[in-house]
């Protein structure tokens, strides 16, 4: 299996939101995901705002809007809304020099390899949220979960002790492959699946 990491790894993750953002059933943006106080509508608005803080500050800007409280900003066409915010960080991240050593990110200066794969981790697992909230049959691929998992490594444990930012982590069971080890980490249950209305 190839390796992916770095910007690869944030242009998958891309693809992989804008697929399942693309694939939600018509009324189904209601449904509850596994982030228990937030429907499938509220996370993609909270990964648009995460992407679009992972684009803006490499320029020095920031998101007018609480990732955490997220503004709705996706009436009308959530997709089309969603791809704007995509298209201006993946143009942002190509920009940047391979070798660069420190990359401005929301959660401080980054080798480009973390502060991409960071990005990546965000958009990947909220596509996941959604997919298992809205019925859809998309996994995380196990490839680039790996290709995240180093910057989760480096950066959640300090984020969920810091900002209360993930759920603590969920044991792990036999037979996970690397996907659902990263969803387990990362306070997610990899079996997840809606309540029974």
């Amino acid at each position: 299996m190839a390796e992916i990491q770095g910007v690869e790894a944030l242009t998958r993750s891309h693809d992989y939101l804008r697929e399942v953002a693309t694939a939600v059933p018509e009324g189904a943006w209601a449904a509850p995901t596994p982030c228990s106080a937030w429907t499938a509508r509220q996370v993609l608005n909270h990964a648009r705002i995460d992407q679009r803080a992972f684009g803006l500050v490499l320029t020095g800007g920031r998101p007018d809007s609480d990732p955490f409280q997220p503004a709705d900003a996706l009436a009308g066409d959530p997709v089309a809304e969603l791809d704007k915010v995509l298209a201006s960080v993946a143009d942002g991240y190509a920009q940047l020099p391979a070798e660069a050593d420190q990359v401005p990110t929301p959660l401080g200066p980054l080798p480009l390899a973390f502060a991409a794969a960071a990005a990546a981790m965000d958009a990947a697992v909220h596509a996941w949220d959604i997919a298992v909230a809205t019925g859809q049959n998309r996994p995380l691929p196990d490839d680039l979960a790996e290709g995240i998992r180093p910057a989760a490594d480096r950066l959640v444990n300090h984020l969920r002790d810091a900002y209360q930012v993930f759920a603590p982590a969920e044991p792990l069971r036999e037979g996970y492959g690397s996907a659902e080890a990263l969803l387990a980490f990362l306070g997610r249950d990899p079996r997840w699946t809606p309540p029974a209305a």
